[in-house]
């Protein structure tokens, strides 16, 4: 038998643009971790290009940016995800777990007439 997996995928669309949904989220927490849009961007197997047009689309579609970088230096360059961008991480994980648990039992209907 095989078990049926409920996987909900949230996006934000502004402007016809995705805001935020899941890989923008990934690639903020991957900034979070590692400090650098390049070293997110290689975690998560995705090209330096891809990775800053993500960030570029986030800083853009919000009031305020999401993400800040540095231009290198003694110390060299990096990147942080702000604090407005912190609280919209945030409040998105939040939007799809309230989301995965309203539609749960929904879920678990239509699940039980998947092939087994």
């Amino acid at each position: 038998m095989h078990d049926a997996k409920l996987k909900l995928q949230l996006r934000i669309l502004w402007d016809e643009e995705i805001a935020i949904g899941p890989g923008k989220a990934q690639l903020l927490e991957a900034i979070q971790r590692t400090g650098s849009i390049s070293q997110a961007a290689k975690s998560m197997n995705m090209s330096y290009r891809r990775a800053w047009q993500l960030v570029e689309t986030m800083n853009h579609s919000f009031q305020q940016a999401l993400v800040e970088t540095q231009k290198g230096g003694t110390h060299g360059g990096g990147a942080h995800v702000t604090n407005f961008g912190e609280a919209i991480l945030s409040q998105y994980r939040q939007m799809e777990q309230n989301a995965h648990h309203v539609i749960e039992y929904d879920f678990q209907a239509i699940a039980q007439f998947l092939k087994q």
